[in-house]
């Protein structure tokens, strides 16, 4: 593999997908990360406003690349 394509690849590989499904599964954090910064700032003006959503959506995100992917390394043969 050359180093170009081995820079694209290598991380991917490395939790076990392809460099395509890497970008998806990155794209699907992207959202929910941007709503929760955006309700942070509005949190930060307005105290009583979006109380949890910053909190909830970083364990709902964690859960999700964390604690589903060990799950998921454990099931593989």
């Amino acid at each position: 593999m050359n180093k170009l394509s081995r820079l694209f690849k290598e991380h991917p590989a490395s939790v076990g997908e392809s460099y395509w499904q890497h970008m998806g599964a990155s794209f699907s954090f992207c959202v929910p990360m941007l709503l929760a910064s955006l309700a942070a700032i509005v949190h930060g003006f307005f105290p009583f406003l979006f109380v949890k959503t910053g909190s909830n959506t970083v364990a709902r995100l964690h859960e999700r690349m964390v604690v589903n992917r060990a799950r998921t390394t454990l099931r593989q043969p």
